[in-house]
């Protein structure tokens, strides 16, 4: 396979989730010497940002973008080291968990995965996360985005109980803060005091990154 047919390849089978012939067409790719950052930039990003519009338009649906998501996934798995070794820089350093009391994470590791293909190095504390892990892990991470993730109405309650912990340990105004889950909204995003709030995977890519553009815009270099 030519270069060219190998990234139409990946392009194609990312989008319709078929993980085992992405894997083969990375591993095809990288016998070629073909540059990791060329076959995540012109194929494989590519592709999950059709799928995150395809969701937008009503044509996919979350099944569609969890297949495709871990096609991804597996493909980055492969690509993570290499591209660490050439240096390739991340947008940004994202902390990620769904909060204490809630035990759902489809919808957390679909964003991760969202994440880490625009380009983020994503740190995900997994379920059930307390606020002062929380803190504890932006102090050690520093991350510039902390997503705090609830699929439970009841479970709601512990964004406001996390952004105070940030407040209480001086951290607030280092992190961006971002909320989301299947009963979140905008108006209670704006309640606890988030700084964004995104209804789904592909939502969260586009808001992170403008939040983040938003905020080194003011932060001088």
């Amino acid at each position: 396979m030519t270069p060219e047919e190998i990234l139409q390849g990946l392009y194609d089978e990312t989008l319709v989730g078929n993980a085992p012939r992405v894997l083969e067409l990375t591993e095809e790719g990288l016998s070629l010497q073909m540059e990791p950052q060329t076959l995540l930039f012109d194929a494989l990003i590519p592709s999950l940002e059709e799928v995150g519009a395809r969701f937008e338009r009503g044509d996919f649906f979350v099944p569609e973008m969890l297949i495709a998501g871990r096609a991804m996934a597996g493909a980055m798995e492969r690509l993570r080291p290499l591209l660490a070794e050439t240096g390739v820089a991340t947008i940004g350093k994202f902390l990620m968990g769904t909060v204490k009391g809630d035990v759902h994470d489809i919808g957390k590791n679909l964003v991760n995965i969202m994440l880490e293909g625009a380009g983020f190095e994503v740190i995900d504390l997994g379920v059930q996360v307390a606020p002062e892990k929380f803190v504890a892990a932006i102090e050690e991470h520093q991350p510039d985005v902390v997503g705090f993730s609830a699929f439970l109405t009841t479970t709601m309650p512990m964004f406001k109980a996390n952004i105070n912990a940030l407040e209480k340990a001086g951290l607030r105004d280092k992190v961006v803060v971002m909320v989301g889950g299947a009963p979140v909204t905008q108006e209670y995003a704006d309640a606890v005091g988030a700084d964004g709030y995104a209804a789904d995977a592909s939502a969260t890519v586009k808001k992170a990154k403008a939040l983040l553009d938003e905020r080194r815009a003011k932060v001088p270099a």
